[in-house]
């Protein structure tokens, strides 16, 4: 067919030219006669038109003579069930409970600061000592006249218990007794509170206030104390995974600047929905063993909410809607060699992960799905296949 139509093509234009080859083109322009070249124009104009409604006459005889010039060329791919694991993608940030400014509990002057930056303390290990302004000598001195008072008491509840002396003799004894203890324990607790200890094991990160300072209760920061060992990360999470993102769910965590991977797991999900965003707090527990994981540092998060042993996966590009809205793919059905008849199949689809989209009905296992020209066929269409993919796995 090919040969014929050249010939006849050729042909027009021989035809088209011998009309007007008294005057080139070029002699006609030269003229510099706009009525000539106008005549000319409209002339070359008809025949053009001419010319492209007998070229279309030419291609549709052509594709009634040639059927497998009209059957659109398609790859397929067989529906497998396979695991879909979807993936709620999330960033937080690290932080710690043990992360600590300690105030001071007593006015005056810091006369001593027994710790070092970066030194590891314990638990109730002294970190400071305040002048105590004098509360040391008033303590000796109650204890002193505690001592007394109880000896007097000691020696009246003798006599009583013999019968010897008035009741009131033994009841002032024993109050001036118990008053005496009591306003030592007074003493005492304030004098405790002049000496700054750990209130964790941890790490002084930060000497805040240096010796010889004047501080003041819940005004001077003196130290940050932090303890590593105890890392969690915290993130809000959409309140539409709320049944799905649970205490003990698996997490990964990336931390990007570290170049560090880890698997974790929920500690604590919240019970609380902030109205503002519509989210939940997530405490995600993580290792550190090698304290290089500090707070503050962002993490991104990948928690699994929902898994389908059984799913069938499809591309997204495949996917088509009608104008009632609901989606469709095209398969193949009758496949008899590489021919077959192109069937709409009306589905409805699930959770997405990258690329790819999980079909909840309308496909089956080994189902022959149209990929490359899904979205130039049309239902009950003969189609030819050129490349059918083994299996999902090459999508």
């Amino acid at each position: 067919m090919k040969p014929i139509f050249t010939l006849i093509f050729t042909a027009l234009i021989v035809v088209s030219c011998g009309n007007n080859n008294t005057k080139s083109i070029e002699d006609i322009i030269a003229s510099n006669d706009l009525k000539q070249i106008r005549t000319k124009k409209t002339e070359l104009d008809a025949q053009r038109q001419e010319l492209e409604t007998q070229l279309k006459q030419l291609s549709l005889k052509i594709k009634e003579l040639d059927p497998q010039a009209k059957i659109p060329l398609i790859t397929t791919f067989p529906a497998e069930e396979t695991v879909f694991t979807h993936f709620v993608e999330l960033q937080g940030n690290v932080n710690t409970k043990k992360n600590l400014v300690i105030y001071p509990e007593y006015s005056g002057v810091m006369t001593n600061v027994f710790v070092k930056e970066g030194q590891n303390v314990t638990k109730g290990q002294t970190l400071a000592k305040i002048d105590d302004g004098g509360l040391s000598q008033q303590l000796s001195q109650l204890q002193i006249q505690a001592e007394l008072a109880k000896t007097t008491f000691e020696r009246q509840k003798r006599l009583w218990e013999q019968n010897i002396g008035s009741e009131i003799q033994y009841l002032q004894a024993k109050s001036n007794y118990e008053a005496q203890q009591k306003a030592v324990s007074q003493i005492r607790q304030q004098v405790a509170k002049t000496v700054v200890t750990a209130p964790f094991s941890g790490t002084i990160d930060d000497i805040i206030t240096e010796q010889g300072s004047v501080v003041a209760p819940g005004q001077s920061q003196l130290f940050r104390i932090v303890n590593l060992d105890d890392m969690y990360i915290e993130t809000n999470v959409p309140e539409s995974y709320i049944m799905n993102v649970i205490e003990g769910k698996v997490v990964e965590v990336d931390f990007p600047v570290l170049g560090l991977t880890m698997d974790a797991v929920v500690r604590q999900a919240g019970s609380f929905i902030n109205p503002a965003n519509r989210t939940f707090k997530v405490e995600v527990a993580i290792a550190n063993a090698n304290k290089n994981i500090k707070p503050n540092l962002t993490a991104k998060l990948k928690i699994n909410d929902y898994t389908n042993n059984k799913a069938i996966l499809i591309p997204l590009s495949i996917i088509s809607e009608n104008s009632q809205g609901e989606q469709y793919v095209y398969t193949i059905i009758g496949k008899s060699g590489d021919t077959a008849t192109a069937k709409r199949s009306i589905i409805t689809t699930g959770k997405t992960q990258g690329d790819y989209i999980e079909v909840l009905t309308g496909l089956s296992s080994n189902d022959e799905i149209i990929k490359e020209g899904a979205r130039s066929v049309k239902d009950g269409q003969e189609v030819k296949i050129i490349k059918t993919e083994t299996n999902a796995s090459t999508l």
